[in-house]
């Protein structure tokens, strides 16, 4: 399977964390020419294991295990560069300027002046891995929500990532500092600004540093997800890697506990917080 849906172990309460980007199975049918050190420097390491006491707060935890630089569910299903097919895609294409930048769909780079492909990809081939990761991860995420909304009132939605200490030529804010963690909801358009406040000072009274839409706004998940008029909220978080773990080596590092610690601190809070304003149906 290329994700795990981790249910509530704990009294229930309508909140869905995913992890998207923590995955690093590679499918048997993906052979990028990119060094593994470099495209592994895109991997969202260990993120659904910081998260992983959410279910025992009656969260639910939906977790990738395929690499993003192969798929990424957080672009939109049309982001595709038309130079990285080999032949005509079926519908019109949207790329947007992170394609532009190599951060489309489909990963073209996986570091500055790294491609991950040596040649165009057969347009068959990828509307395949689209539709067996790309579909089936929303899709899911989807399900969970759905049907936690037939139940509660309300539902909330967390996408999980991490991001590098600072950025490189490849984004917005090359070579800036980046705070402890970045709070994203499409500049309110994805969470009610109640939801959004919680996370960013529960945050923040956990001793980190925390932004809101800088320079993270949040891309499809939290986009294709959310309906705050509908009672649906989703909030990206961006957590900096250099908190956890040695960014050279991904290896764990000394803080790795107390951070997930925090983190599961930050859970059981939000899930108080749902639980003083969420009604059942």
């Amino acid at each position: 399977m290329s994700f795990t849906v981790h249910p509530p172990t704990g009294p229930v309460v309508p909140l869905l964390l995913d992890s998207p980007h923590s995955g690093n199975t590679w499918p048997e049918d993906w052979h990028p020419i990119a060094p593994r050190e470099a495209l592994d420097t895109a991997w969202d390491a260990y993120v659904a294991e910081l998260f992983a006491g959410a279910p025992a707060h009656g969260a639910t935890l939906l977790e990738a295990h395929f690499p993003r630089t192969f798929i990424d569910v957080n672009r939109s299903r049309l982001d595709i560069d038309p130079a990285m097919l080999d032949g005509e895609w079926p519908t019109e294409l949207v790329p947007t300027p992170k394609s532009i930048r190599g951060l489309g769909l489909l990963r073209r780079l996986a570091l500055p002046d790294v491609p991950v492909y040596g040649a165009p990809l057969p347009v068959a081939r990828v509307q395949a891995w689209i539709a067996a990761y790309y579909d089936t991860y929303h899709a899911a995420l989807a399900a969970e929500l759905e049907a936690m909304h037939a139940k509660f009132d309300q539902v909330w939605h967390v996408d999980c990532l991490s991001m590098k200490s600072a950025g490189n030529v490849m984004n917005t804010d090359a070579g800036k500092k980046r705070p402890d963690f970045v709070v994203s909801d499409r500049d309110g358009t994805t969470a009610d600004p109640q939801t959004t406040r919680f996370v960013v000072e529960t945050l923040t009274q956990l001793g980190f540093e925390v932004t809101v839409n800088t320079p993270y706004k949040g891309a499809e998940l939290i986009t294709r997800h959310s309906d705050p008029a509908g009672g649906q909220q989703s909030v990206q978080i961006m957590i900096n890697r250099a908190l956890y773990l040695n960014e050279a080596t991904r290896e764990k590092g000394a803080d790795f506990t107390a951070i997930q610690t925090a983190l599961d601190t930050f859970v059981a809070r939000f899930a108080g917080f749902i639980r003083s304003t969420v009604r059942p149906v």
